[in-house]
């Protein structure tokens, strides 16, 4: 599988960020392990591999509701966890694996974390802000710097995160609050925190689309799964521009 993935557009000293289907693949040898083996080859010692280790069930399960005296709310709040190091992701097989690995290292938001294994690991997943968590100085923000590139494996735009740090950068772009549990000087608070709004796939998968059609990126099947690689500053540039171009050019009121 290092042979593919190099054949992709890999090369050693990568920074990747990986979204991907193991799925997708169809029965693979050694499972998401193996993909992790696979990739950290291909980006060699120099290389940085990081992976969405999103933490949806961090967040409050009545987002509606700003009734904190009702006991039905109180209590499934109550039960919502706080994030820790060691919280498992929903994300899929291959970033269970990279949280399993014993040399990753993982950033620390609530909802939106992300982990890394490689020379680069612990830059990347440094100080991640609680709004924005996708945005300017975000771990996106910095693979960005890093010259890094985008593979999806088995997965389309809709789950490529990078168009969500594009969107982060055009002024209207659209709005949603995070809200979360948070330790504060050792007490359990709510907190709010904005952040670029869903894309429902409106716009997302169209740009992955127009990307692909200048040529910029590559593409290869692995296996059963349709993969794609993209470099992250020319992506985040197209993308920027064209969302810009697509989104209304109003305020959204956050909410």
């Amino acid at each position: 599988m290092q042979g593919e993935f190099e054949a992709l557009g890999v090369r050693p000293g990568s920074v990747l960020m990986v979204h991907s289907s193991l799925s997708a693949f169809g029965h693979v040898d050694g499972g998401a392990d193996a993909v992790v083996r696979a990739l950290c080859a291909a980006v060699g010692r120099k290389g940085t591999v990081v992976v969405p280790a999103y933490t949806r069930q961090v967040a409050d399960p009545y987002p509606d509701s700003r009734a904190f005296d009702d006991p039905r709310t109180v209590e499934a709040r109550a039960a919502v966890p706080l994030f820790h190091d060691a919280l498992p992701t929903g994300m899929g097989a291959v970033p269970s694996a990279v949280l399993a690995h014993p040399d990753r290292v993982r950033s620390r938001h609530p909802q939106a974390s992300l982990a890394a294994l490689g020379a680069d690991a612990r830059t990347i997943c440094a100080g991640q802000p609680l709004g924005y968590a996708l945005g300017s100085g975000s771990p996106f923000a910095k693979i960005h710097q890093l010259g890094g590139a985008i593979l999806l494996l088995g997965v389309g735009h809709n789950r490529n995160s990078f168009l969500h740090h594009a969107e982060s950068l055009v002024p209207d772009h659209r709005k949603k609050l995070r809200r979360f549990p948070h330790l504060v000087d050792g007490e359990r608070v709510w907190l709010e925190a904005p952040d670029v709004g869903n894309d429902n796939d409106t716009h997302f998968p169209l740009i992955g689309a127009e990307f692909a059609a200048l040529g910029l990126s590559r593409s290869r099947v692995i296996g059963s799964a349709l993969c794609h690689w993209a470099p992250a500053v020319d992506f985040v540039d197209y993308a920027r521009e064209r969302l810009s171009q697509l989104l209304p050019r109003t305020t959204t009121p956050i909410g």
